[in-house]
């Protein structure tokens, strides 16, 4: 025999389905602020973790167009320590 009793859907003029897909973006954030309260996730390094990651998930993307970037970019000067060329001597290399 098979059971006919159905599992209790969502309950209440506020309840929603898990997996609202057609939910605005801001209602999806408040759903997972709650979340995180209920699980306790906003303690301590996570708490300010997850500020981080907040903002920066609200700033505008990098720009991508080459106008946007300096064209002459300096080169680091590589400086060869005392110790680095005597090993590169005791190994025949020639570090200029």
């Amino acid at each position: 025999m098979t059971s006919s009793t159905s599992s209790p859907g969502p309950v209440g003029p506020s309840a929603r389905l898990a997996y609202d897909d057609l939910a605005p973006i801001s209602d999806m954030g408040t759903d997972c602020e709650a979340a995180g309260r209920a699980l306790h996730l906003s303690v301590g390094r996570e708490a300010v973790a997850a500020a981080a990651v907040a903002r920066a998930a609200v700033r505008p993307a990098p720009s991508i167009h080459f106008a946007d970037f300096p064209r002459e970019v300096p080169k680091r000067d590589i400086e060869v320590g005392e110790a680095a060329q005597r090993l590169a001597n005791a190994l025949s290399l020639y570090l200029d």
